[in-house]
């Protein structure tokens, strides 16, 4: 009998690279420079959580958060300090904010991630 797959690959049909805080020092000042690098690209499940954007106004700034439920297949490495970029979507940034979870026994990948935007016409 033939084990049904937790992620088939019929769902996983967004394109994502997943990057990590490198942070160096400036040769000149010493002072630190923080880059993003790549630490996977691979493809996921990228669910728009519904209702899609909620707002907050901290200190007179307008804040838009949306937030998306990505799915991947097991990718050891991968945590909250970490960012996505989509592909697929015009490569748009979020950041991971929760703890990545593990569906079934390392089959996959579980986290959410934000975009935050002080646009207004973002909301």
């Amino acid at each position: 009998m033939m084990k049904k797959r937790l992620l088939p690959a019929a769902v996983l049909d967004q394109r994502i690279r997943i990057e990590k805080v490198l942070t160096t020092s400036d040769a000149d000042y010493g002072t630190p420079v923080v880059t993003w690098v790549a630490h996977a690209t691979v493809w996921a499940q990228v669910q728009d959580v519904l209702p899609s954007k909620a707002e907050a106004q901290p200190n007179a700034l307008r804040l838009t958060i949306g937030p998306s439920r990505i799915r991947t297949r097991y990718l050891a490495g991968v945590t909250a300090a970490m960012r996505v970029v989509l592909l697929t979507r015009g490569n748009r940034v979020l950041q991971i904010v929760t703890a990545p979870a593990e569906l079934g026994r390392k089959e996959g990948l579980e986290f959410m991630a934000e975009e935050y935007s002080t646009d207004a016409r973002a909301s």
